[in-house]
């Protein structure tokens, strides 16, 4: 079943606050098996010129993660989920993430199009600070891979 076209330009706005912890960014690092001082000790991330510890690059992916399931999970849309490849990804920093910060994620559906009997869907989502600044802004492009013959 082709994916609704109508979902293009939907939006998701967020639904809650994640506050980022030295122990979230230290379990991440570890999952990353990434031994950098600067995601664990709060000395070297300072002398690193952070306020606090240092968030990995792609520990956003713990917000924005959750956020793109919430989407292609929703029946109207049609996706099966059990078909659906990871085709790219992508973080725009405006600024590193360090433990003490408070964020929020919202989420848009850029683009729905159908290649070679396959559903491509381009999200973008931005994740904000408490003040509403944005820190980064994520894009995602996932392929619902076509029947077979």
């Amino acid at each position: 079943m082709p994916l609704d076209q109508s979902f293009t330009g939907r939006e998701y706005p967020s639904d809650s606050k994640y506050f980022v912890s030295r122990e979230k960014i230290r379990e991440f690092a570890d999952a990353i098996e990434d031994p950098n001082p600067v995601y664990r000790d709060p000395e070297a991330a300072r002398a690193a010129g952070h306020p606090d510890v240092l968030a990995p690059p792609t520990f956003l992916t713990i917000l924005n993660l959750p956020k793109i399931n919430g989407i292609v999970t929703d029946p109207a849309l049609g996706l099966d989920y059990s078909r659906m490849v990871h085709g790219d990804q992508g973080f725009r920093y405006e600024r590193p993430v360090h433990a003490g910060d408070e964020l929020e994620i919202s989420a848009k559906i850029e683009s729905i199009m159908a290649r070679a009997g396959n559903d491509f869907i381009n999200l973008r989502a931005e994740i904000t600070d408490a003040d509403g600044k944005l820190v980064c802004t994520t894009r995602a492009q996932l392929v619902v891979r076509g029947a077979e013959a």
